[in-house]
């Protein structure tokens, strides 16, 4: 793999196809378990890892798998994997997964895990397929962290509420005091789409930023024409 290569991965998973802001895949559990940032980081961590995996058994075994089962036999695959985190949550942090709760089994249904498994897994070798599941998953891990940061911080006035279930003896940290009296609309489901819409907003605007920078870098002929592209171009329809 060229470092080129691994830079297009990473920017790909990391912002420009990111799963949360720009594919919208995964919104169920992105909006129901990011009332707090370590409940939302702990799944994110949770499906990096079935899907850096599930992308690495896929494409090793790509050339094995007849195309009219292919979907049937990803999904098995999947929920191998989900089962063994399920376990392993279960094991060895059984407070976090009483509270995650069905939304580990989930994952195995996450639309975001069998997209590229199918979309890309199934077309690339091993080593670029397992990177592009990490990054996707680290795309997913710091939009569910900020957003569950946001909501947790304007909900209750904390940061890190729970993590005592991941780290013994450690606390949450109260930023606004023990008076705070919170903002009970942000850590209830209507707070999580107005949290991921603010969110999307920024996401969109920073692109347009870029965008024209981009724009500005370029030769006035280069530029120019670009400008006409995207000028004649209809948006697409949102599927």
């Amino acid at each position: 793999m060229s470092p080129q290569q691994f830079r297009d991965i990473s920017w790909n998973g990391l912002w420009k196809q990111n799963p949360g802001l720009a594919q919208l895949l995964g919104l169920c559990p992105i909006l129901a378990i990011s009332t707090s940032m370590v409940n939302a980081v702990s799944l994110g961590l949770a499906t990096i890892v079935v899907m850096a995996v599930a992308n690495l058994a896929v494409s090793a075994l790509r050339n094995f798998i007849p195309y009219e089962i292919r979907i049937p036999v990803f999904i098995l695959i999947i929920a191998a994997l989900v089962t063994v985190v399920d376990l392993t949550f279960n094991a060895f942090f059984h407070d976090l997964y009483l509270v995650l709760g069905i939304f580990i089994p989930l994952i195995v249904t996450n639309c975001i895990v069998l997209a590229r498994v199918e979309a890309y897994a199934a077309k690339n070798d091993p080593l670029t397929s397992t990177i592009d599941g990490i990054m996707m998953g680290l795309g997913l891990v710091w939009v569910l962290g900020l957003l569950g940061a946001m909501r947790e911080l304007i909900g209750a006035g904390t940061l890190f509420a729970g993590i005592e279930m991941i780290i013994p003896g450690a606390s949450a940290i109260t930023v606004f005091g023990d008076d705070y009296a919170g903002f009970l609309v942000a850590i209830l489901p209507p707070g999580a789409f107005f949290a991921l819409g603010m969110l999307i907003a920024a996401f969109n605007a920073i692109n347009v930023r870029l965008a024209a920078r981009a724009r500005r870098q370029l030769p006035p002929a280069m530029a120019a024409r670009g400008a006409g592209e995207q000028g004649g171009t209809e948006p697409a329809a949102a599927s």
